[in-house]
Protein backbone atom coordinates (compact mmCIF):
# COMPACT_ATOMS: atom_id res chain seq x y z
CA UNK A 1 0.00 0.00 0.00
CA UNK A 2 0.60 3.46 -0.64
CA UNK A 3 0.80 4.94 3.51
CA UNK A 4 1.00 9.06 4.37
CA UNK A 5 2.31 8.63 8.04
CA UNK A 6 2.21 11.74 9.88
CA UNK A 7 5.28 12.59 12.21
CA UNK A 8 7.59 9.91 10.92
CA UNK A 9 10.48 12.00 12.52
CA UNK A 10 8.65 10.83 15.76
CA UNK A 11 9.43 8.06 17.98
CA UNK A 12 5.78 6.05 17.43
CA UNK A 13 5.48 7.13 13.65
CA UNK A 14 9.31 5.93 13.02
CA UNK A 15 8.67 2.56 14.39
CA UNK A 16 5.53 2.51 12.64
CA UNK A 17 7.31 3.62 9.22
CA UNK A 18 9.97 1.05 9.40
CA UNK A 19 7.67 -1.56 10.13
CA UNK A 20 5.63 -0.56 7.21
CA UNK A 21 8.84 -0.42 5.01
CA UNK A 22 9.91 -4.10 5.98
CA UNK A 23 6.25 -5.50 4.85
CA UNK A 24 6.99 -4.01 1.53
CA UNK A 25 4.78 -0.75 1.17
CA UNK A 26 5.47 2.47 0.38
CA UNK A 27 5.53 5.01 2.89
CA UNK A 28 5.48 9.28 2.45
CA UNK A 29 6.44 11.36 5.79
CA UNK A 30 4.85 14.51 6.76
CA UNK A 31 7.38 15.80 10.01
CA UNK A 32 7.72 19.55 10.88
CA UNK A 33 11.28 18.72 13.16
CA UNK A 34 9.60 20.77 16.29
CA UNK A 35 12.42 21.58 18.92
CA UNK A 36 9.89 20.24 21.25
CA UNK A 37 12.59 18.24 22.04
CA UNK A 38 16.31 17.26 20.89
CA UNK A 39 16.13 17.45 16.76
CA UNK A 40 19.26 15.83 16.29
CA UNK A 41 16.97 12.62 17.58
CA UNK A 42 14.51 13.30 14.93
CA UNK A 43 17.07 13.73 12.18
CA UNK A 44 18.71 10.32 12.95
CA UNK A 45 15.67 9.06 13.05
CA UNK A 46 14.49 10.12 9.46
CA UNK A 47 17.86 9.87 8.00
CA UNK A 48 17.37 5.92 9.31
CA UNK A 49 14.01 5.73 7.39
CA UNK A 50 15.61 7.36 4.06
CA UNK A 51 17.57 4.21 3.65
CA UNK A 52 14.74 2.75 2.18
CA UNK A 53 14.52 3.71 -1.87
CA UNK A 54 10.49 3.06 -0.72
CA UNK A 55 10.51 5.90 1.74
CA UNK A 56 10.07 9.40 1.32
CA UNK A 57 8.68 12.83 3.25
CA UNK A 58 7.99 16.17 3.32
CA UNK A 59 8.93 18.84 5.94
CA UNK A 60 5.92 20.65 6.56
CA UNK A 61 4.21 22.05 9.55
CA UNK A 62 0.81 20.43 9.30
CA UNK A 63 -1.06 23.98 10.51
CA UNK A 64 0.12 24.33 6.79
CA UNK A 65 -2.94 23.34 5.45
CA UNK A 66 -2.14 24.12 1.53
CA UNK A 67 1.88 21.78 2.00
CA UNK A 68 -0.14 19.53 3.96
CA UNK A 69 -2.67 19.23 0.55
CA UNK A 70 0.60 19.56 -1.91
CA UNK A 71 2.30 16.47 -0.17
CA UNK A 72 -1.02 14.48 -0.12
CA UNK A 73 -1.48 15.04 -3.53
CA UNK A 74 1.57 14.28 -4.67
CA UNK A 75 1.81 11.16 -2.91
CA UNK A 76 -1.85 9.88 -4.05
CA UNK A 77 -2.27 7.74 -0.48
CA UNK A 78 -4.47 5.30 -0.11
CA UNK A 79 -4.11 5.06 3.68
CA UNK A 80 -3.09 8.21 5.79
CA UNK A 81 -2.00 6.65 9.76
CA UNK A 82 -2.12 10.18 11.80
CA UNK A 83 0.34 10.29 14.51
CA UNK A 84 1.76 14.03 14.82
CA UNK A 85 0.61 16.21 17.43
CA UNK A 86 1.95 18.41 19.85
CA UNK A 87 2.34 15.54 22.62
CA UNK A 88 3.18 15.78 26.84
CA UNK A 89 0.68 16.14 29.35
CA UNK A 90 2.50 18.73 31.08
CA UNK A 91 3.86 20.99 28.90
CA UNK A 92 -0.03 21.41 28.09
CA UNK A 93 -0.24 22.80 31.48
CA UNK A 94 2.49 25.47 30.08
CA UNK A 95 2.12 26.27 26.44
CA UNK A 96 -2.06 25.33 25.72
CA UNK A 97 -1.76 27.33 22.45
CA UNK A 98 0.16 24.95 20.76
CA UNK A 99 -2.19 21.89 21.17
CA UNK A 100 -4.98 23.96 19.71
CA UNK A 101 -2.69 25.06 16.77
CA UNK A 102 -1.03 21.16 16.09
CA UNK A 103 -3.87 18.39 17.57
CA UNK A 104 -7.23 20.58 16.12
CA UNK A 105 -6.28 22.66 13.44
CA UNK A 106 -3.37 19.91 11.90
CA UNK A 107 -5.62 17.63 12.63
CA UNK A 108 -8.42 18.82 10.84
CA UNK A 109 -5.85 19.32 7.61
CA UNK A 110 -5.27 15.60 7.45
CA UNK A 111 -9.12 14.94 7.73
CA UNK A 112 -9.46 17.15 4.50
CA UNK A 113 -6.49 15.72 2.66
CA UNK A 114 -8.11 12.32 3.56
CA UNK A 115 -11.58 13.13 2.19
CA UNK A 116 -10.03 15.14 -1.41
CA UNK A 117 -8.30 11.85 -1.98
CA UNK A 118 -10.60 9.61 -0.41
CA UNK A 119 -8.65 6.91 1.06
CA UNK A 120 -9.36 3.69 2.02
CA UNK A 121 -8.51 4.08 6.06
CA UNK A 122 -8.32 7.11 7.54
CA UNK A 123 -6.16 6.02 11.16
CA UNK A 124 -5.67 8.43 13.80
CA UNK A 125 -4.13 8.56 17.61
CA UNK A 126 -5.95 9.95 20.62
CA UNK A 127 -4.93 8.90 24.02
CA UNK A 128 -6.01 7.13 27.16
CA UNK A 129 -5.77 10.47 28.47
CA UNK A 130 -9.81 10.87 27.25
CA UNK A 131 -10.31 8.83 29.81
CA UNK A 132 -9.49 11.26 32.49
CA UNK A 133 -10.93 11.33 35.69
CA UNK A 134 -12.94 8.14 34.99
CA UNK A 135 -12.63 4.91 37.65
CA UNK A 136 -13.74 2.59 36.01
CA UNK A 137 -11.19 0.21 34.99
CA UNK A 138 -9.93 -1.51 32.78
CA UNK A 139 -10.61 1.47 30.58
CA UNK A 140 -13.21 -0.09 27.94
CA UNK A 141 -13.42 2.24 24.53
CA UNK A 142 -17.14 2.32 24.97
CA UNK A 143 -17.07 3.88 28.73
CA UNK A 144 -17.54 7.74 28.23
CA UNK A 145 -14.70 9.34 27.79
CA UNK A 146 -16.26 13.26 29.00
CA UNK A 147 -14.12 14.44 31.98
CA UNK A 148 -10.82 15.35 30.42
CA UNK A 149 -8.06 16.51 33.34
CA UNK A 150 -5.50 18.38 30.33
CA UNK A 151 -5.81 20.53 27.22
CA UNK A 152 -3.90 17.91 25.85
CA UNK A 153 -6.18 15.24 26.65
CA UNK A 154 -9.20 17.57 25.71
CA UNK A 155 -7.79 18.48 22.16
CA UNK A 156 -7.23 14.37 21.37
CA UNK A 157 -10.89 13.70 22.42
CA UNK A 158 -11.86 16.79 20.15
CA UNK A 159 -10.31 15.06 17.34
CA UNK A 160 -12.18 11.89 18.23
CA UNK A 161 -15.29 13.85 17.48
CA UNK A 162 -13.72 15.58 14.46
CA UNK A 163 -13.06 11.84 12.82
CA UNK A 164 -16.44 11.07 13.31
CA UNK A 165 -18.32 13.74 11.93
CA UNK A 166 -15.88 13.11 8.63
CA UNK A 167 -16.60 9.57 8.95
CA UNK A 168 -20.84 10.08 8.81
CA UNK A 169 -20.71 13.08 6.43
CA UNK A 170 -18.05 11.66 3.87
CA UNK A 171 -18.65 7.50 4.38
CA UNK A 172 -14.76 7.85 5.40
CA UNK A 173 -13.51 5.06 7.51
CA UNK A 174 -11.67 6.07 10.50
CA UNK A 175 -10.10 4.13 13.49
CA UNK A 176 -9.22 6.06 16.57
CA UNK A 177 -6.51 4.43 18.13
CA UNK A 178 -6.15 5.30 22.04
CA UNK A 179 -2.20 4.73 23.26
CA UNK A 180 -1.64 3.22 26.85
CA UNK A 181 1.91 5.00 28.25
CA UNK A 182 4.07 4.22 25.12
CA UNK A 183 7.86 3.28 26.03
CA UNK A 184 10.64 1.71 24.07
CA UNK A 185 14.03 2.17 21.86
CA UNK A 186 14.43 6.05 20.69
CA UNK A 187 12.00 7.02 22.73
CA UNK A 188 11.03 10.78 23.37
CA UNK A 189 13.78 12.12 26.05
CA UNK A 190 11.09 14.22 27.89
CA UNK A 191 9.22 10.89 29.00
CA UNK A 192 9.93 8.92 32.18
CA UNK A 193 11.90 6.40 31.31
CA UNK A 194 14.34 8.27 29.61
CA UNK A 195 14.32 11.08 31.91
CA UNK A 196 14.95 8.55 34.91
CA UNK A 197 17.79 7.12 32.63
CA UNK A 198 19.68 10.34 32.15
CA UNK A 199 19.33 11.19 36.07
CA UNK A 200 20.37 8.01 36.86
CA UNK A 201 23.76 8.30 35.08
CA UNK A 202 24.34 11.84 35.85
CA UNK A 203 24.04 11.12 39.68
CA UNK A 204 20.69 12.75 39.61
CA UNK A 205 17.32 11.83 42.22
CA UNK A 206 14.41 11.02 39.58
CA UNK A 207 11.01 13.23 40.72
CA UNK A 208 8.71 10.24 41.46
CA UNK A 209 5.41 11.53 41.73
CA UNK A 210 2.59 10.65 44.10
CA UNK A 211 5.56 9.03 45.93
CA UNK A 212 5.32 6.42 43.43
CA UNK A 213 1.74 5.24 44.21
CA UNK A 214 0.88 5.11 40.47
CA UNK A 215 -0.24 2.44 37.73
CA UNK A 216 0.15 2.51 34.07
CA UNK A 217 -0.55 0.51 31.50
CA UNK A 218 2.90 0.61 29.82
CA UNK A 219 3.02 -0.52 26.17
CA UNK A 220 6.57 -1.54 24.31
CA UNK A 221 6.66 0.40 20.97
CA UNK A 222 6.73 -2.50 18.89
CA UNK A 223 4.02 -3.88 19.93
CA UNK A 224 2.05 -0.69 19.77
CA UNK A 225 3.17 -0.50 16.13
CA UNK A 226 2.15 -3.88 15.19
CA UNK A 227 -1.56 -3.61 16.33
CA UNK A 228 -1.33 -0.32 14.18
CA UNK A 229 -0.44 -2.33 11.09
CA UNK A 230 -2.78 -4.86 11.49
CA UNK A 231 -5.20 -2.12 12.13
CA UNK A 232 -4.49 -0.55 8.56
CA UNK A 233 -6.15 -3.32 7.05
CA UNK A 234 -9.19 -3.27 9.01
CA UNK A 235 -11.19 -0.30 8.00
CA UNK A 236 -14.77 0.16 9.98
CA UNK A 237 -17.44 0.19 7.95
CA UNK A 238 -20.83 1.62 8.84
CA UNK A 239 -22.98 -1.07 10.09
CA UNK A 240 -26.36 -1.91 7.96
CA UNK A 241 -29.34 -0.71 9.93
CA UNK A 242 -27.22 0.94 12.83
CA UNK A 243 -26.71 -2.90 14.57
CA UNK A 244 -23.55 -2.76 16.29
CA UNK A 245 -21.83 -6.13 17.31
CA UNK A 246 -21.53 -6.94 21.11
CA UNK A 247 -18.69 -6.28 22.30
CA UNK A 248 -17.55 -3.65 19.62
CA UNK A 249 -16.72 0.07 19.34
CA UNK A 250 -18.50 0.81 16.32
CA UNK A 251 -20.44 3.79 15.93
CA UNK A 252 -24.25 2.65 14.62
CA UNK A 253 -23.86 6.17 12.11
CA UNK A 254 -20.67 5.83 10.49
CA UNK A 255 -17.75 4.11 9.45
CA UNK A 256 -15.83 4.97 13.05
CA UNK A 257 -14.63 3.24 15.34
CA UNK A 258 -12.25 3.40 18.57
CA UNK A 259 -9.56 0.73 19.73
CA UNK A 260 -8.07 1.17 22.85
CA UNK A 261 -4.17 -0.63 22.02
CA UNK A 262 -2.50 -1.30 25.54
CA UNK A 263 -0.98 -4.47 27.28
CA UNK A 264 -4.00 -5.07 29.41
CA UNK A 265 -2.12 -5.10 32.78
CA UNK A 266 -0.82 -2.51 35.07
CA UNK A 267 1.90 -1.90 36.51
CA UNK A 268 2.91 -0.13 39.56
CA UNK A 269 5.42 2.98 38.98
CA UNK A 270 7.75 1.61 41.32
CA UNK A 271 8.31 -1.42 39.61
CA UNK A 272 8.81 0.01 36.71
CA UNK A 273 11.82 1.87 37.96
CA UNK A 274 12.64 -1.10 39.57
CA UNK A 275 13.37 -2.70 36.17
CA UNK A 276 15.23 0.38 34.78
CA UNK A 277 17.63 -0.09 38.03
CA UNK A 278 17.91 -3.71 37.44
CA UNK A 279 18.92 -2.99 33.42
CA UNK A 280 21.14 0.20 34.56
CA UNK A 281 22.95 -1.93 37.78
CA UNK A 282 22.33 1.42 39.70
CA UNK A 283 19.87 2.48 42.36
CA UNK A 284 18.40 5.81 42.10
CA UNK A 285 18.24 8.71 44.11
CA UNK A 286 14.21 9.28 44.81
CA UNK A 287 13.33 12.51 45.37
CA UNK A 288 9.02 11.59 46.41
CA UNK A 289 6.95 14.37 45.20
CA UNK A 290 2.63 14.59 45.49
CA UNK A 291 0.61 14.32 42.49
CA UNK A 292 1.05 16.53 39.39
CA UNK A 293 -1.90 18.79 38.77
CA UNK A 294 -3.49 16.70 35.19
CA UNK A 295 -1.87 13.52 36.24
CA UNK A 296 -4.47 10.48 37.50
CA UNK A 297 -3.67 7.76 39.21
CA UNK A 298 -3.69 4.55 37.16
CA UNK A 299 -4.61 4.15 33.48
CA UNK A 300 -5.39 -0.13 32.18
CA UNK A 301 -6.54 -0.87 28.87
CA UNK A 302 -8.73 -3.19 28.07
CA UNK A 303 -7.54 -4.31 24.76
CA UNK A 304 -10.07 -7.21 23.73
CA UNK A 305 -11.42 -5.30 21.25
CA UNK A 306 -8.08 -4.99 19.38
CA UNK A 307 -7.66 -9.14 19.76
CA UNK A 308 -10.87 -9.29 18.36
CA UNK A 309 -10.72 -7.44 15.26
CA UNK A 310 -6.55 -8.55 14.46
CA UNK A 311 -6.10 -11.87 16.76
CA UNK A 312 -3.27 -9.61 18.17
CA UNK A 313 -2.57 -7.92 21.44
CA UNK A 314 0.66 -6.31 23.20
CA UNK A 315 2.27 -8.39 25.91
CA UNK A 316 5.92 -7.69 26.39
CA UNK A 317 6.70 -7.54 29.90
CA UNK A 318 8.03 -4.43 31.67
CA UNK A 319 11.08 -5.74 32.58
CA UNK A 320 11.59 -7.34 29.28
CA UNK A 321 11.10 -3.95 27.18
CA UNK A 322 12.74 -1.46 30.01
CA UNK A 323 15.99 -3.60 29.30
CA UNK A 324 15.71 -3.61 25.33
CA UNK A 325 15.39 0.33 25.92
CA UNK A 326 18.30 0.87 28.06
CA UNK A 327 20.57 -1.22 25.50
CA UNK A 328 19.54 1.31 22.43
CA UNK A 329 19.87 4.21 25.65
CA UNK A 330 23.17 3.01 26.91
CA UNK A 331 24.74 3.41 23.29
CA UNK A 332 22.75 6.58 22.39
CA UNK A 333 23.93 8.12 25.16
CA UNK A 334 27.66 6.60 25.38
CA UNK A 335 27.34 5.36 28.64
CA UNK A 336 29.43 2.74 29.59
CA UNK A 337 28.43 2.58 34.33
Amino acid sequence: MRVLVTGTAGFIGFHLSRLLLAEGHQVHGIDGMTDYYDVSLKRRRHAMLHQSERFSASEIMLEDDAAVAEAAAAFEPEAIVHLAAQAGVRYSLENPRAYIDANIVGTFNVMEAARTHAVDHLLMASTSSVYGANEDMPFDERQKADTPLTIYAATKKATEAMGHSYAHLHDLPVTMFRFFTVYGPWGRPDMALFKFADAIAEGRPIDVYNHGDMYRDFTYVEDLVRAIALLIATPPVRPEGGVVPEGDSLSPVAPFRVVNIGNSDKVRLMDYIGALEEALGVTAEKNMMPMQQGDVPATWADASLLRTLTGYAPATDHREGVARFVEWWREWRGWQG
